[in-house]
């Protein structure tokens, strides 16, 4: 992993945890195993506990790895290190915390939802600017039925772990909750409480469209200039998924238009140019990737990936193992 994550990743109780079940390689963490170091660690390893940085485990380098048994991996997609290669060559075990990063994420997206749909970032920065001579509580939204989060209509593109999470949250509102997945049923869709639609007839349903879609070649822009246009005035869209989901050309359209309220995540290219209008436009919302594992939420990370390792060692099946044929469904 990349070398400054252990002090984020660990702390005495997750050594302890680790020193418990394993004898851990000096050096670590290694972030490259072609050099002379790195590569005789990796030939020594058993276990293999990996996260973002981890050099990707290529054919020629497998050869060099007859020890290992495991990846245990301290994120979410394990697509860069474990590529198809791999695959094609290992009995390996790979395990993910991606059900410990869907957590933070879930809710951040469900207080995205919130805040937009009270238009708090535009309201503080008008706030700032009038300095308390404006108006205050329900004057803000008078006239305005497109404010407020009463019975408000969510469409929640992909059924994915962070997908079916912010859908539990929701369902504890007032909210009608939608959802597009082309590998969720719609007896599925109802146990979940949602109702599954069509991704055209989601977008123009919606008072707030949530992408939790994975990266995979079909998804490649599936939102475009003729997916935002059915979406309705003031509607609000959201993306904390990845910035390979929509047309960011025919978003800065809509977003300059000002017909649609936004929140970007995770755009493309990441980070955006120091010039992109998007920093500027008033009715746009951008983090800098923030919705992921963040400060102390990344020891929800390691502390999954040490579990799988003690289930490992311990000889017990792994709680989230992945398969091959799941990254053809997953991120």
């Amino acid at each position: 992993m990349r070398s400054e994550l252990p002090e984020g990743f660990f702390g005495p109780r997750e050594w302890a945890r680790l020193n418990a079940v394993t004898d851990v390689i000096p050096g670590f963490p290694y972030t490259d195993f072609d050099t002379v170091e790195g590569g005789k660690a990796l030939a020594e390893a058993d276990i293999l506990l990996a996260a973002w940085g981890t050099p990707s485990l290529t054919k020629a380098r497998l050869a060099h790895a007859k020890k290992l048994k495991m990846v245990a991996y301290a994120a979410s997609s394990v697509r860069t290190v474990t590529p198809t290669e791999f695959w094609e060559t290992s009995n390996i075990l790979v395990t993910t915390a991606a059900s410990a990063m869907a957590v933070p994420v879930a809710e951040f997206t469900y207080a995205a939802i919130i805040m937009c749909g009270k238009n708090v970032f535009r309201l503080r920065d008008a706030h700032r600017t009038e300095r308390g001579t404006g108006g205050f509580g329900s004057r803000r939204g008078m006239n305005q039925p497109h404010l407020g989060n009463h019975a408000r209509r969510i469409g929640i593109v992909g059924a994915s772990r962070i997908g079916r999470l912010v859908i539990d949250m929701l369902a504890r509102g007032t909210f009608e909750i939608a959802v597009y997945d082309p590998f969720l049923s719609s007896d599925e869709a109802t146990t979940l409480g949602t109702t599954k639609m069509e991704l055209h007839q989601l977008l123009a349903w919606s008072d707030v469209v949530s992408l939790h879609a994975p990266i995979l070649p079909e998804t490649r822009h599936m939102i475009g200039a003729h997916e935002l246009a059915l979406m309705a005035d003031h509607a609000i869209f959201i993306n904390t998924a990845r910035g390979w989901l929509v047309d960011h050309d025919a978003l800065l359209a809509e977003a300059q238009s000002g017909r649609l309220r936004i929140l970007i995540d995770t755009p493309e290219p990441e980070p955006l140019p120091t010039d992109s209008p998007f920093y500027d436009l008033p009715n746009v919302v951008l983090t800098p990737h923030i919705a992921g594992a963040l400060g102390n939420e990344l020891r929800a990370l390691s502390d999954l990936a040490i579990t799988e390792i003690e289930r490992f060692v311990a000889g017990i099946s792994p709680l989230h193992p992945v398969m091959k044929q799941d990254l053809e469904r997953v991120a």
